[in-house]
């Protein structure tokens, strides 16, 4: 099993961006050139490795290799985007790499690519300024469209395959990785389970207890063999259930409107863990949005604009718009389920001013924007 945490490492030592990995401060997949940058990039790095997997490491400086990290982002439906656009699509899992010196909601993504069939991937359809049926490969540590009949050549298996020898994990990391786990989440209750005498997941929470049931916030957790944290949220809240064989997560969101709000369950997650030192995770969408009168909802969205425009000419909010913009993103989102198909636009075209607003308002801001992505992507 790879150390997901050593493999990185081991990328980053290895060598400067090449032809089997590649390296990004960020991603944006919320606006169509990061969106087309990020399949440009995929599409290229499965041509150019038909026998072995390639990577993409997010969250590292370029000129130095330095690991600031960025959000942890919770996309487990990154295949049906590459799968929308991309033709012979590669198989593709984005992860979340804890490492110790980053804050507990900073992580290093990891962006893992493996081609399938041995045929070329291309653009299925125009996006951005990349047009269908383009074909990409990797010219070095660039990305180049290719517009001639391609040979696909076997070049780096060899190259990944020591990278990846040398990432396997051990006895040593995986106590190492439980220790630290314990030591940085002991404000929030922490505890492990071994699941087959193998896998150790760890988690942190503050738990909440309502009508009888058990719910958690601040939820982290991490699979500590593979080094990958699995979950984590400040805000929403989460419902645990063990056996010897699984570990199931339930995740709701807070909605509503005028202050009253519901929990309502977005999505399950179910890891299974099998007996020959393999596991599955397989998650289903549990979301129904809540509807609301259209006249309200009219009102509202207004009201939200409104806000935003203030804050665009850098006038001043009163008392209650101050409390107003507060439930601005959850109230978009609310509209964009209700029809107003405009509202997510409205909600991306915010993001700059809510940022510089406080942090508080931009926390909700991205988990508003998550949420979209959950349910835009099933």
């Amino acid at each position: 099993m790879i150390n997901k945490r050593l493999l990185i490492k081991n990328l980053l030592a290895h060598n400067d961006e090449n032809s089997f990995y590649d390296k990004k401060r960020k991603l944006n997949i919320g606006e169509k050139e990061g969106k087309a940058k990020l399949l440009k990039h995929i599409c290229a790095l499965a041509n150019s490795n038909p026998e072995n997997n390639s990577y993409i490491v997010i969250g590292v400086e370029d000129e130095d290799n330095e690991i600031i990290g960025v959000d942890f982002f919770d996309d487990s439906k990154i295949q049906n985007l590459v799968n929308a656009y991309l033709d012979n699509p590669p198989r593709v899992a984005y992860e979340n790499i804890p490492f110790p010196h980053l804050s507990s909601d900073k992580v290093v993504g990891l962006v893992s690519i493996r081609a399938q069939g041995g045929k070329l991937c291309s653009l299925r359809k125009n996006i951005w300024k990349y047009y269908g049926g383009a074909v990409f490969l990797r010219d070095g540590s660039i990305s180049m469209p290719k517009v001639f009949d391609i040979e696909i050549k076997d070049v780096n298996s060899q190259i990944v395959n020591a990278i990846e020898s040398h990432a396997q994990n051990n006895i040593e990391l995986t106590l190492d990785g439980v220790f630290d786990f314990m030591s940085s989440r002991k404000d929030y209750n922490p505890s492990y389970k071994v699941f087959k005498e193998y896998f150790v997941v760890c988690w942190a929470a503050k738990e909440k207890r309502q009508n009888g049931e058990t719910y958690y916030s601040r939820v982290d957790i991490e699979l500590i063999n593979e080094q990958v944290k699995l979950f984590y949220s400040e805000l929403d809240e989460v419902s645990i259930t063990l056996t010897d064989e699984q570990f199931k997560i339930i995740e709701y969101v807070q909605l509503g409107l005028q202050d009253t709000y519901k929990y309502y369950p977005l999505e399950e997650v179910v890891i299974t863990f099998k007996d020959n030192a393999g596991y599955d995770i397989e998650s289903k969408l549990l979301f129904e949005p809540p509807q609301y009168d259209r006249k309200t909802l009219y009102h509202l969205y207004n009201s939200n604009n409104a806000l935003i425009d203030k804050l665009k000419n850098k006038i001043s909010l009163s008392k209650n718009e101050e409390k107003d913009i507060l439930n601005l993103p959850g109230t978009y989102l609310i509209c964009y389920f209700n029809g107003f198909s405009e509202a997510k636009e409205r909600l991306e075209e915010a993001k700059p001013y809510l940022k510089t607003y406080n942090d508080n308002v931009y926390l909700l801001y991205k988990e508003s924007i998550r949420i979209l992505r959950k349910v835009r992507y099933s």
